[in-house]
C-alpha cells in the first residue's frame, strides 16, 4: 500500500501545485522509497487521496486529535490484561 508514503508526498506535491505544476507533472518525481514496490512511482490517484486526506485533517484538526485520543484508549484497554469471555447464549 502507497498511502503512508503518498501522506509525506504531500508537502512536495503541495508546493508544486502553488507553483503552477499538476499533480500529473510533479508524479513522475515521486518515487516509492521502501516496502514492495520500491522504485516505482507513486499513483496519481494515490497522490490526489493524499491530498485529499491532508485537506480534511486541516480543517478537521479537533477531529483528528479526537480520533488519536480515542486509538490511544484503546490501545490502553487493550494491553491492560484479558478480555472477559462472553457467557453462552441459551
Amino acid at each position: 500500500m502507497a498511502a503512508p508514503f503518498a501522506a509525506r508526498a504531500v508537502g512536495p506535491v503541495s508546493s508544486c501545485r502553488s507553483g503552477g505544476e499538476s499533480v500529473e507533472q510533479s508524479q513522475p518525481d515521486l518515487i516509492i522509497p521502501t516496502g514492495k514496490r520500491k522504485g516505482r512511482n507513486l499513483s496519481v490517484p494515490s497522490v490526489y487521496r493524499a491530498l485529499a486526506e491532508q485537506a480534511k485533517r486541516e480543517a478537521y484538526p479537533e477531529a483528528v486529535e479526537q480520533a488519536h485520543a480515542d486509538f490511544a484508549t484503546l490501545q490502553t484497554r487493550e494491553l491492560s490484561g484479558p478480555r472477559a469471555r462472553p457467557q453462552a447464549v441459551r
